[in-house]
C-alpha cells in the first residue's frame, strides 16, 4: 500500500512499513519580479483615508486669479476652486493555501515567502493596470517615429520632441520623466547618448548601466508597457498629470475547512486618473 502527498511519500509492504524521505533545500529558488515605478511617476498626495472599493477621493485645483491692466480702480473677482473626483473603483486580490504537512516538514516559513511573493505580483498587476489605461486621459498628440522602427539614429529626436511637448504646455522642467522598455534602453545605450555629456551625468549609460537623465527627463526602464502588434506604449511627462490612490483594505489568515491546512487572502482597492490632460503623453516604440 502506499501513501503520497505534495510533500512526501509512506509506502507498507506486508509485515513491514518504510518510511521514503525526501531532501527539502532550505533555499528558495530565487523568483525575479518585474520593476515597478509607478510610484515615481505618479501623485498620491490625495490618498487620503480609503476604507473600501467604492470610496471617492475629492481633488481640490489650484484656484485661477485672473491678471488685468492696472487703470487706477481695481476689481475684486471671487476666487473659486474646482472639485475632480477619483474613484476607487478597482480591486486586485490573492489568496493561497498552506497545507499543515508542508509547513511542518519545511524549514522555511513558506506562508511568509508567499505572502511576500503576492505583494510583489500584486504591485506588477496594478502597474499594468494603470499604464495600460491611462494613456486616453492625455490632451497630448503621441510622440512616434512615423512607423519606422525605434532606432539609434532617432531615438534622441523622439525624446527631445517629448520635451518639447512639456514645454510648450508650461510643464515644470523638475522631476519630468520618461518610461521605456528594456529594449528601448538597449537602444539609448547604443546611441550617441552613450557619451556622458549628453545624459549629463558623471559616467555614461554604457559604462554603469544606467539611463539617468535625459533632456530633463528621469528615465525609467520597465516591462509593464503595453504592447500591441510590435508598438511599445512609453510614456512621458509630470508625476502631477496623475493622480493614484491605494490601499491593502485586508490581509487576513483564515483556517480552512476543506483540508488541513491555512488560507492566506488579501485585498487591494485603488483608482487613478489622468488629472492634468496637458502633463503626460505617450511615447510610441516601435521594434
Amino acid at each position: 500500500m502506499a501513501l503520497s502527498s505534495s510533500s512526501g511519500s509512506f509506502s507498507f509492504a506486508a509485515g513491514e512499513q518504510h518510511f521514503i524521505p525526501e531532501v527539502f533545500s532550505k533555499k528558495l529558488q530565487a523568483k525575479f519580479y518585474s520593476q515597478t515605478v509607478l510610484s515615481e511617476v505618479t501623485t498620491n498626495e490625495y490618498e487620503g483615508e480609503i476604507s473600501g472599493l467604492g470610496n471617492k477621493v475629492n481633488i481640490r485645483a489650484v484656484p485661477a486669479v485672473t491678471v488685468a491692466d492696472y487703470t487706477g480702480s481695481l476689481s475684486y473677482a471671487d476666487v473659486t476652486s474646482s472639485t475632480i473626483e477619483l474613484d476607487i473603483n478597482k480591486a486586485k486580490s490573492y489568496a493561497f493555501k498552506v497545507d499543515d504537512i508542508l509547513r511542518r516538514q519545511a524549514d522555511i516559513d513558506f506562508m511568509s515567502e508567499a505572502a511576500g511573493d503576492a505583494a510583489q505580483n500584486m504591485k506588477i498587476a496594478i502597474e499594468q493596470d494603470v499604464f495600460g489605461n491611462i494613456a486616453s486621459g492625455s490632451s497630448l498628440s503621441d510622440v512616434n517615429s512615423g512607423g519606422s522602427a525605434t532606432t539609434a539614429s532617432n531615438i534622441l529626436g523622439l525624446i527631445l520632441d517629448c520635451g518639447k511637448s512639456l514645454d510648450q504646455n508650461n510643464i515644470p522642467e523638475t522631476d519630468r520623466f520618461l518610461i521605456i522598455d528594456p529594449a528601448t534602453a538597449a537602444i539609448i545605450k547604443n546611441s550617441d547618448l552613450k557619451q556622458a555629456y549628453l545624459t549629463g551625468d558623471a559616467e555614461s549609460p554604457l559604462r554603469n548601466g544606467n539611463i539617468g537623465m535625459i533632456d530633463r527627463f528621469n528615465v525609467y526602464v520597465t516591462n509593464n508597457l503595453t504592447v500591441a502588434s510590435g508598438v511599445t506604449s512609453g510614456f512621458f511627462g509630470h508625476p502631477k498629470a496623475v493622480a493614484y490612490a491605494s490601499q491593502m483594505t485586508n490581509t487576513e489568515t483564515v483556517r480552512l475547512e476543506s483540508s488541513f491546512g491555512d488560507g492566506v487572502r488579501g485585498l487591494a482597492v485603488y483608482g487613478y486618473k489622468v488629472v492634468v490632460p496637458t502633463a503626460i503623453g505617450e511615447i510610441k516604440l516601435n521594434s
